[in-house]
């Protein structure tokens, strides 16, 4: 049988690789995130030259001011259903690396929280008559700590889910106002 120190090293260093492990994935991620807003940015201004180039073509044609405010007109529809397009894609990209995150993070969070149980048994196993109270201030502190992180947990989910409703809310009212606006500007 293992000293309590020999566990207490051991423990150390599984804890330290799990948390390496955890910043590798989280950072993974994270970088994975990135680079899908990155690719959204690029192809939306790659996009928005490409259109504001062929509008500019467009009303330096017009042959009369009448002309020329039509065709800005005809444009700004498009242009407000491109931004809401962005818009939710954007939304989207956060909230799948937002829910990719706290994933990974859980994983190895319970994988932490269920050897480090494991060890306080081992060690509340070998420890000395008359530890008793100390074992079961430990394991109530352990308790209350379990009890703190899930609430932490749960508020952190619905912290995110309010965020992306409410992201997902601005997005259709924006839409919403967009298409009267265009509507109004029709008549």
């Amino acid at each position: 049988m293992s000293t309590i120190a020999e566990q207490f090293s051991s423990a150390a260093k599984a804890n330290f690789e799990a948390n390496l492990a955890l910043f590798t994935d989280f950072t993974a991620k994270a970088f994975e995130g990135v680079e899908k807003l990155v690719e959204l940015n690029v192809t939306a201004a790659k996009a928005t030259f490409e259109d504001s180039t062929a509008s500019t073509q467009l009303l330096f044609a017009a042959k009369d001011p009448q002309e020329f405010f039509s065709l800005s007109l005809a444009q700004a529809q498009p242009s407000a259903e491109k931004a809401i397009a962005y818009s939710r894609h954007f939304a989207k990209i956060a909230a799948v690396t937002q829910a990719e995150l706290a994933k990974t993070s859980e994983a190895q969070l319970a994988e932490t929280k269920r050897k480090a149980l494991e060890l306080f048994e081992q060690v509340s196993k070998s420890a000395p008559p008359g530890s008793e109270n100390a074992i079961a201030f430990v394991n109530a502190a352990i308790g209350n700590a379990n009890a703190g992180y899930e609430q932490f947990t749960k508020s952190s989910k619905q912290a995110a889910e309010a965020i992306e409703s409410n992201v997902n809310n601005a997005v259709e009212q924006l839409s919403e106002v967009a298409k009267s606006t265009t509507r109004s500007a029709k008549k």
